[in-house]
């Protein structure tokens, strides 16, 4: 019985270990998402982050990204630059900065969204109703133990 456990735990390792090795893969080349053309996964990321709401802070995105206000601020310039996000004063502070979705960069954001629907909807399409839960509760776990 100890024998079947040990196979086991070295086969899910090996399979994890594919997993991030595949997703690492997606992670490093650029997708076209809607008019936006060709953004790099951590564009698209932080487009995601911005989402559809009013605007962000900087710092929020920032921390959001867990990354510097400096890598913000050069992605920030980038996708400014493509037309998908504009940076206006904090009418509130003038210290800090407001960034929010052009409704091209809103475009992407939906295009983005969309191709996880679709990913989604495939892989459920595989799986009957229990392994979707079970699925759903793996893929929580797992997202809080790698933000440990």
């Amino acid at each position: 019985m100890e024998q079947k456990k040990v196979d086991r735990t070295k086969s899910g390792s090996q399979k994890l270990g594919q997993l991030i090795l595949l997703l690492g893969r997606l992670e490093k080349h650029p997708h076209t998402f809607g008019e936006a053309g060709p953004l790099t996964p951590s564009e698209i990321h932080t487009i995601d982050a911005i989402g559809m709401e009013r605007g962000v802070l900087m710092s929020e995105l920032a921390n959001r990204l867990r990354v510097t206000k400096g890598a913000v601020t050069q992605i920030i310039v980038r996708l400014e630059d493509k037309n998908l996000v504009e940076r206006t004063p904090n009418p509130t502070d003038s210290r800090s900065v407001i960034v929010s979705l052009t409704e091209k960069g809103k475009s992407a954001f939906r295009a983005h969204e969309e191709v996880h629907l679709h990913f989604y909807r495939e892989l459920s399409s595989q799986l009957d109703e229990q392994e979707i839960e079970i699925f759903e509760k793996c893929i929580e776990k797992l997202c809080i133990h790698l933000q440990k």
